[in-house]
């Protein structure tokens, strides 16, 4: 059934990126009158087939779902001999420079406007956000050595106004990117102030894993406050009840839930010395928490539940400021996708980060198994991704063609065609090999470590 469900949500998912980057190309071939032949979603053997409209132009399904075309009437693939005269007028080729260039963008910008429109429904919907505060970091951490403690609400980046843990994450991803310093605005106790982060010395292997937690920035979590307590367990017998907080074990402080369930995991069958607030009062209590092997290692439990979770808030925006919220966010991650990949080909990032449709189709599975939320975000990530993809100057790719396009605006002429069939030849070779990299990246990705 997890592999039905995975199936389901990457087809649906890769159908629907399809269809809008080919609807931009042909809605835009049709208002420049150009006589579309062929609508095909997938690729290779066709699996059905009807025709309609005033051109019938032949809607197809194809056997292989990994991408789709638009074929128009176009003298590169056919004699013009075989074109009937009244057709002629409305041959790609023959169409004005500007023309073109508008029909293939038209398939990236599809994807572009799509994401827009999901991100402008997430933001309109609500949902509930973990807040930017910040959990107490380790004295190792830069996060501490730039004065960070814990507690602390960030409320802007670089004077840049954030609220939500996933703001303070993407704006952070961003400097990291560009090897700027980051100047943190915090809030604690009433006062503000400000400390910077350099990251410039964050590695490649940051970037492409956790790269907050090389920082030292984490999300606050609750106080350590306890709930439903076993019956003769270690802490119902050391006197410990529902909604105590535990403030310090054995002189150390304890700042959130995190940390009573490390220091208790660390310490089986060790005595500790509890502080324990209990409606304003602060007493203390004895326990040893019983040892229990976990996956082959001995640890500690206390038999209580602990409460850990972030402060979050529930956010909803307006039609107008969801959209242009979701033009923002659109926009930067695009740049930032054009930055890792420029970085990639400078080898300042590995080419791990390449994937392909195995990973694709797992992230689906998995954002479908959280939510519906996750998985239009998971959608509207994908189609940036597949609006940028689409623009890299590589001849078969959209990019190329619009190179193409640039190239005859500068020089008053179109490429030569011979030059376009070995550049198409070169785009091919090219694409097969990021192709072929992606594949095994999916496939390394994914076996069991």
């Amino acid at each position: 059934m997890s592999f039905i469900h995975t199936a389901l949500a990457f087809l649906f998912a890769l159908c629907t990126l399809i269809v809008f980057h080919e609807l931009g190309h042909y809605w835009v071939a049709r208002l420049c009158n150009v006589k579309v032949l062929r609508f095909s979603l997938g690729m290779g053997k066709v699996l059905f087939s009807r025709r309609f409209g005033p051109d019938q132009t032949e809607w197809v399904i194809s056997a292989l779902p990994l991408g789709g075309y638009v074929k128009m009437l176009d003298s590169r693939e056919q004699e013009l001999g075989e074109i009937a005269p009244a057709d002629l007028a409305r041959e790609f080729t023959r169409q004005s420079v500007w023309k073109r260039i508008a029909i293939v963008a038209a398939g990236p910008l599809a994807n572009f406007i799509l994401a827009i429109f999901l991100f402008s429904i997430l933001y309109m919907v609500g949902m509930p956000e973990p807040i930017a505060k910040l959990r107490h970091p380790a004295p190792s951490t830069q996060a501490y050595q730039a004065g960070i403690r814990g507690d602390e609400l960030v409320t802007a980046v670089n004077s840049k106004p954030i609220q939500f843990w996933s703001e303070l994450r993407w704006e952070l991803l961003q400097q990291a990117v560009d090897k700027q310093a980051a100047t943190l605005t915090l809030v604690s106790d009433g006062s503000t102030r400000q400390v910077t982060l350099s990251l410039d010395g964050l590695s490649p292997q940051d970037l492409e894993t956790d790269f907050l937690s090389a920082l030292g920035l984490s999300l606050a979590l609750s106080k350590a406050q306890l709930g439903q307590v076993v019956p003769d367990g270690p802490a119902m017998r050391a006197g410990l009840q529902k909604d105590d907080i535990v403030t310090e074990i054995d002189g150390k402080v304890i700042f959130d839930s995190l940390d009573l369930i490390e220091t208790v995991r660390a310490s089986p069958n060790k005595l500790l010395q509890l502080k324990v607030s209990r409606s304003g009062a602060i007493l203390e209590f004895t326990a040893t928490p019983e040892a229990v092997t976990v996956n082959g290692q001995l640890i500690g439990k206390l038999n209580v539940e602990v409460r850990s979770t972030p402060e979050v808030l529930d956010h909803q925006e307006s039609l107008f400021a969801a959209i242009q919220k979701a033009s923002q966010r659109t926009w930067s991650t695009s740049v930032l996708t054009l930055k890792m990949i420029g970085k990639m080909v400078l080898g300042e990032v590995s080419l791990k980060n390449i994937t392909g449709p195995l990973t694709i189709a797992d992230y689906a599975g998995q954002t479908a198994k959280i939510g519906w939320i996750s998985y239009v975000n998971f959608l509207a990530f994908i189609s940036i991704s597949l609006g940028v993809m689409n623009l890299l100057p590589i001849p078969v790719l959209d990019g190329g063609h619009l190179l193409y396009y640039s190239l005859e605006v500068l020089t008053g002429r179109p490429v030569s065609t011979r030059f376009w069939e070995m550049a198409q030849r070169a785009g091919l070779a090219i694409l097969m090999i990021l192709m072929f990299v992606a594949f095994f990246n999916d496939i390394v990705r994914l076996l069991p470590t």
